[in-house]
């Protein structure tokens, strides 16, 4: 469970606790069952994180809407989006293991997630990781609901895959960029778990 839990969920369930007071029990219903769902969501179960040294996790838990050639920086690589669900887990880990190179935090628009100009217009920190094998990129981009990116880690650090990395409030989108050697081992509308799913691999002459 992540810390933030507490901060939004208590109030809720002690609100609805004081309407059963007077009896208003619908109220009271409503407020609990809203408490209870801020819990849900965020939840942060253990993951089981690949060992193979070329694997690329997801990032995030949830669905690949896109799987794109795009530019960045003026290098050609593979961009891949996935889309959180409100119900989702949200708690974000990297998708590889080595220095956090840059955090870049950029504010933006709150576009839904699902839309493509999402990963260029909306909020989101842009987190940059170097290793042996290259660089690679992914984006906590905020939603129309989600208005809050989080990233728990900080430039020079050094993380492990699957490690956590941040989170992102109430629904939203993460977007990986991995140079074109990278092999992409997803498709379209694949559910992904964070930590877990394989979500590249790199060119194993790497």
């Amino acid at each position: 469970m992540v810390r933030d839990a507490y901060k939004f969920a208590l109030p809720p369930l002690i609100a609805g606790g004081v309407c059963l007071i007077p009896g208003w029990r619908v109220l009271a219903a409503i407020l609990i069952f809203l408490g209870l769902f801020v819990f849900y969501f965020f939840r942060d179960p253990q993951r089981e994180i690949p060992s193979d040294h070329n694997a690329v996790v997801s990032p995030a838990d949830g669905h690949v809407v896109q799987i794109v050639d795009e530019l960045l920086d003026g290098v050609m690589g593979h961009r891949i989006s996935i889309f959180l669900a409100i119900w989702d887990v949200h708690v974000q880990r990297a998708p590889v293991s080595g220095r956090i190179a840059s955090v870049v935090y950029k504010p933006g628009k709150f576009y839904a997630a699902m839309r493509s100009a999402a990963s260029v217009e909306n909020e989101q920190n842009i987190i940059t990781v170097a290793t042996p094998a290259g660089g690679l990129v992914f984006k906590q981009i905020a939603g129309a609901i989600a208005r809050r990116v989080i990233c728990w880690k900080s430039e020079g650090e050094i993380v492990s895959r699957g490690e956590r990395v941040g989170l992102i409030r109430f629904g939203s989108r993460v977007d990986v960029w991995l140079p074109m050697e990278a092999q992409v081992a997803v498709r379209l509308k694949q559910k992904v778990k964070g930590g877990e799913s394989l979500l590249a691999k790199w060119n194993s002459t790497t």
